[in-house]
């Protein structure tokens, strides 16, 4: 992690978002707004815009600058819960972290986003990749390992009910789909293990 590129890091994620986007807007014209695919895009190409800048700053101060230009361009649910999720992260991670700092650090974003969108494990939401992924982080698992986990965890929202978000306004209608949030959580989390390997 010391030697994180993090320049090349926010090329390859907005690439990934990008790459997905037509998808992710689909999942979420099923049981959404149906602008997931096209937000998160938006958002991730205008942190793409300012890489160079967030590339200058200590890592804490870059993932923060990065959680509030994705609360101000992605817009809609995930535009918060997103921000929030890297602006904890980079609240509570150390400039040159640790495995050890690292996973400290995510368990202290979910608990904020968890917080932002008054949601908990198992209401088919980015959570339920979120948590596994940090579970994964704690056992010591693999990156390779970690992005299988967290691409099976957004598959494991397909039979879940949501209960958070538009989508729960379906009911039961909301099972048989995959959550946008959950999905694109878990492209962001293969990217990420990807990219920095395993010197996470």
């Amino acid at each position: 992690m010391a030697a994180l590129n993090l320049s090349r890091l926010i090329a390859a994620a907005a690439d990934t978002i990008a790459a997905h986007a037509e998808a992710l807007t689909a999942l979420d014209q099923a049981i959404g707004d149906g602008d997931h695919g096209l937000n998160m895009k938006r958002g991730f190409e205008a942190v793409r815009g300012e890489a160079e800048a967030f590339s200058a700053k200590p890592l804490p101060e870059a993932l923060k600058a990065i959680g509030t230009k994705l609360v101000m361009t992605v817009g809609g649910a995930s535009g918060p819960l997103f921000g929030t999720l890297f602006m904890a992260l980079g609240k509570e991670i150390s400039a040159a972290p640790d495995r050890a700092n690292l996973t400290l650090a995510f368990g202290k974003a979910i608990e904020a986003v968890a917080a932002r969108g008054k949601s908990q494990v198992g209401q088919k939401t980015m959570l339920d990749v979120l948590q596994p992924v940090h579970d994964a982080l704690l056992q010591g698992k693999a990156a390779a390992e970690i992005a299988d986990i967290a691409d099976a965890a957004a598959e494991a929202t397909v039979p879940m009910k949501a209960l958070r978000g538009r989508a729960s306004f379906l009911g039961d209608r909301s099972i048989g789909h995959m959550d946008a949030g959950a999905r694109s959580t878990a492209l962001l989390v293969r990217t990420v293990a990807e990219t920095v390997g395993e010197s996470a």
